[in-house]
């Protein structure tokens, strides 16, 4: 259930109805209590007050005329404005980048604002009369006399003045939102904010392990996969999000062992195995449930549990600036940057054991943990065809890598890395056409690879290198 929560609030923030919808109620019930204090107060408290202007009924009509049909129709131009750059920007940066912007805030508040003054002033509006109007509550109507909601209208300038500060607001934030350095930066942040949230999940107590792929099933009992039974998706889609805490609760509960078979960002069709349990004389239809809730999926992927859709983002950014048709490594090598970023902060965090186990040390989970060469892969695989070809980018690259490997001394990561730096050298052998060029690289690998093999000499290779780490 908290999966399917997580996903319901992750669709909401990503919706252009939700913000406004809430701030539209807010402003109906602003006008309610703002004329039932006019109502109280009656209508002779403001000529007490020197320093303030009371309406008669027909300009109160006018300014709250005035006020909501501009409202309407800036409205109007701003949604317009809106979707232009939504537009814009996935086409420009990639498709997949249409939630970031749909998430963003400014906007939602933005629309919310302009609706909920509109509503608010037409609300108000219908309480307005003039001395002599009939209410129309009898058959041939009570005639009562004028009544001006002095509170309600001061209040619904104040709504102007304010709706007026978030258009200048608006102005200067659209421009800013579709700036490639500020896009490239928000999914940089966000994917730095998962890796310390999400990388490593842990699922009940297991020991930490290195980045060995040793063959994590040989924990399991000898028949598991002949008399485990599997817990089929009930839907296709990809899998949004993973309720942790409640697949262990759900084995330590009937005492079973599940081997999860899809995590967050993995495309699963309906179906198939979600996980495998064992043994299976206890997995009824109850169990079934309960794990088919515990997961959450839809039609795309979201960066809720995803670690690895951030990434991809970043790298997709940076594959179309390579591309012939845009020619842009400069953009590339700011993703390259944040990139390296995030992988400096994994570089320094544990790899859970895929054995998760409860309090008493039983063995109730086993999850397979992202390595660290899984992600230096998803970082740089993709992108090395693209880079390898632009002598800016390889450049780049090799120094990201080399920068990465002042952050951990375990001798398997820098394995990892070495073994990027020795694809990427490949590749530049083969894509770059200029000797000059080629020399270069392959001048500024040697000492990537030196740095990588002695774990003591990264101070002093930067402090002799200005192209690696700072310019200072």
């Amino acid at each position: 259930m908290k999966a399917r929560l997580l996903k319901r609030w992750d669709d909401l923030r990503s919706s252009y109805w939700f913000i406004p919808t809430l701030m539209s109620l807010a402003a109906i019930g602003l006008s309610f209590v703002t004329t039932a204090i006019d109502g109280h107060l009656g209508p002779d408290w403001i000529q007490r007050l020197d320093w303030l202007y009371g309406n008669r009924p027909d300009g109160a009509r006018s300014l709250l005329s005035t006020v909501a049909g501009s409202m309407l129709g800036v409205a109007g131009v701003t949604f317009s404005v809106t979707i232009a750059s939504v537009v814009y920007a996935s086409g420009q940066y990639g498709p997949r980048l249409l939630t970031n912007f749909m998430q963003d805030t400014g906007n939602q508040v933005t629309l919310g604002t302009f609706i909920a003054t509109f509503l608010y002033c037409l609300l108000v509006l219908r309480t307005v009369r003039s001395a002599g109007e009939a209410t129309g509550d009898g058959p041939a109507g009570e005639i009562v006399g004028a009544f001006v909601p002095h509170v309600a209208v001061l209040t619904g300038l104040g709504l102007a003045l304010a709706s007026t500060a978030i258009l200048i607001y608006f102005i200067h934030h659209t421009p800013e939102s579709i700036h490639v350095s500020n896009v490239i930066a928000g999914i940089g942040q966000q994917l730095e904010r998962r890796v310390e949230t999400l990388f490593p999940e842990r699922i009940g107590h297991g020991p930490a392990q290195g980045d060995a792929s040793g063959d994590a099933s040989e924990s399991l009992p000898e028949d598991f996969f002949d008399e485990a039974v599997a817990v089929e998706a009930p839907a296709t889609g990809y899998v949004q999000s993973l309720d942790t805490d409640a697949i262990l609760t759900i084995a330590c509960k009937h005492d079973l062992i599940f081997r999860l078979t899809y995590r967050p960002g993995d495309f699963v069709s309906r179906d198939e195995p979600l996980l495998l349990a064992w043994p299976a004389d206890r997995v009824g239809a109850e169990v079934r449930e309960q794990v088919q809730r515990s997961f959450a999926w839809g039609p795309h992927r979201t960066a809720l549990q995803d670690v690895r859709f951030l990434i991809d983002e970043l790298v997709e950014i940076a594959a179309r600036a390579l591309s012939p048709g845009v020619n842009d490594p400069f953009t590339a090598v700011s993703c390259m940057d944040w990139l390296g970023s995030a992988l400096k902060r994994v570089a320094q965090r544990d790899i859970p054991s895929p054995e998760r186990r409860d309090a008493e040390g039983t063995l109730r989970v086993l999850a397979e943990p992202t390595t660290f060469a899984e992600f230096c892969g998803l970082c740089f695989d993709q992108l090395r065809p693209y880079a390898a070809a632009d002598r800016n980018a390889a450049l780049h690259m090799l120094k990201v890598l080399g920068e990465v490997s002042g952050r951990t001394s375990d001798p398997e990561r820098r394995a990892v890395l070495r073994a990027q730096a020795d694809r990427l050298l490949s590749s530049v052998e083969d894509a770059l056409s200029t000797e000059a060029d080629q020399a270069l690289f392959r001048e500024r690998y040697r000492v990537i690879a030196g740095l990588l093999s002695n774990d003591a000499a990264y101070d002093a290779v930067v402090a002799e290198h200005d192209w690696l780490g700072g310019t200072a």
